[in-house]
């Protein structure tokens, strides 16, 4: 029993180091890795599962290697946004795939890309035709962007010279049938008012699974009951 005790704390005690670390590094953790990521990623991950599963290793020598290598990462970080070149040393820099139109064979070469996953990379982003594109980059963290050439871009709302109108940021409202008061509040919003708008619509707070104030200042709810008698994917 003392065994899966044991166990059972270091497990957590790994799962709440590894909580506090994502924390202290931030998001970029949970983006699409750079070089420096991934193997921070995998350094962390071996060293909580020896914590978690080994018992031959004391877990203060698990929980001290987990700090040393969460301030080197970090420390890495801060050098990185300090410094152009050490940023392109720990991180990688960015590979140009297509000029013009034309594959690069020699950065395909370099950064041992393939065409498969060139061509992958394309249909993602709804491309099929090669003659589409302007420029393709490869991206520190594995990504392909892509600029199309003009002749095959979206027309915007500046291009037609038609009016922009103002946006605003959307804000919840509600969520789960509770009302979230400090969004409210933040944007001078009222329950009152919120009470008001539904009581139109014949519902109250508690009938909303999730209520949200759009880019155009309008109220879009999401009601618990539907109204959708033969849904077509029901779990």
């Amino acid at each position: 029993m003392q065994v899966y005790m044991d166990i059972v704390l270091r497990a957590f005690v790994a799962m709440i180091m590894l909580l506090l670390i994502a924390k202290i590094l931030g998001k970029q953790t949970l983006s699409n890795l750079t070089f420096h990521d991934f193997v921070t990623g995998i350094i962390l991950g071996s060293i909580a599962a020896n914590l978690a599963f080994n018992k031959q290793l004391h877990s203060s020598y698990m929980i001290l290697a987990l700090i040393v290598v969460t301030v080197t990462s970090f420390l890495l970080s801060v050098i990185a946004l300090k410094s152009r070149k050490m940023r392109s040393w720990i991180s990688g820099s960015p590979t140009v795939l297509i000029e013009d139109g034309k594959i690069l064979e020699q950065n395909m070469k370099k950064v041992r890309y393939s065409l498969d996953s060139l061509d992958q990379a394309l249909r993602e982003k709804e491309i099929f035709n090669l003659e589409v594109v302007e420029y393709a980059v490869l991206e520190d963290n594995g990504m392909v962007s892509v600029l199309k050439k003009q002749e095959y871009q979206y027309v915007t709302r500046k291009d037609l010279k038609l009016l922009s109108v103002p946006q605003s940021f959307p804000v919840e409202l509600i969520m789960d049938g509770i009302m979230l008061a400090d969004n409210l509040k933040d944007n001078g919003l009222t329950q009152e008012w919120l009470e008001n708008e539904l009581r139109r619509k014949g519902k109250q707070i508690s009938d909303v699974f999730y209520g949200v104030r759009g880019t155009q200042q309008q109220l879009i709810f999401d009601y618990y009951e539907d109204g959708i008698k033969k849904p077509i994917d029901k779990e």
